[in-house]
Parts: structure tokens; sequence; C-alpha cells
């Protein structure tokens, strides 16, 4: 099964959950309740991390893309966004702060690569702060 079947199957699954005949658990989970559980698996994929164990982080990483896509799906629910948005962004973000990358751009040192990508952050922010939208 292919990485794209297996994320779809995820994705199904978290479905499945918050549905009509889902578990009552995940159906009531909201922004506020899923903070503690972020929380939680970050603390534990980082004690993986620290600890090199290979199984361990694999195993977080899970529970933290569960906690992630739950947090989504609660979104979604609400007519806030959903994963389409959230992938978008994520992906003009990255593009964005890799001109390096992307359009070629060269810098002298790693330094002036941390201070482009710090001034391309700061230019979102403004321009979000002055956004009506925001």
């Amino acid at each position: 099964m292919s990485t794209e079947e297996k994320f779809t199957n995820l994705l199904h699954t978290i479905t499945q959950l918050v549905g009509d005949k889902g578990c009552p658990w995940d159906k009531k989970q909201t922004n506020d309740s899923m903070i503690k559980y972020l929380r939680s698996e970050t603390d534990e994929l980082i004690e993986g991390l620290q600890n090199k164990d290979i199984d361990n982080i694999c195993e977080e990483l899970g529970d933290l893309f569960f906690v992630l896509l739950l947090t989504t799906s609660i979104n979604e629910r609400n007519g806030d966004f959903d994963l389409s948005d959230v992938l978008e962004r994520i992906n003009k973000k990255l593009i964005r702060r890799h001109p390096h990358v992307f359009e070629g751009t060269t810098y002298d040192s790693e330094e002036d690569l941390v201070k482009q990508w710090n001034r391309i952050k700061e230019e979102e922010k403004a321009a979000k702060a002055c956004s009506p939208d925001e």
C-alpha cells in the first residue's frame, strides 16, 4: 500500500471516529480540549528523539499526526478551515521561506540564510497585521 493510500485510510478512520456513529470521546473534542493532548504527544515525541528510540519516535509521530488531524477535523466541522487549507498554507509558506531552493537565491553563509528567513517571517507578520481579514 502506498503512502498516499495509508494517509487516505487514516483520514477515513478519523472521519469515522467523528461521524454520527463514531466515538463519543472523539466527537466531543474541541480546540481547547486538544491543547493538553498536543502538549502530551509532543513531549512524548521529544523524549523519543532525545533517547534516540526509533520505534518510539515512529509511534509518537503517529500519535501527533492523529492529534493534528483530529484538530483539523474539529475546525472543519466548525466551518473554519479544512485539511486542504492547512496543506495549501504550509506549502506556500515553505516555498516563500526557501527562496534559495525555489527561486535560485544564493547566500554567502548559513547565517545569511537564517537572517533572510527571519526577514521573510517578519514581513509575513507585518502583512498579516495589516490585513483586514485577520
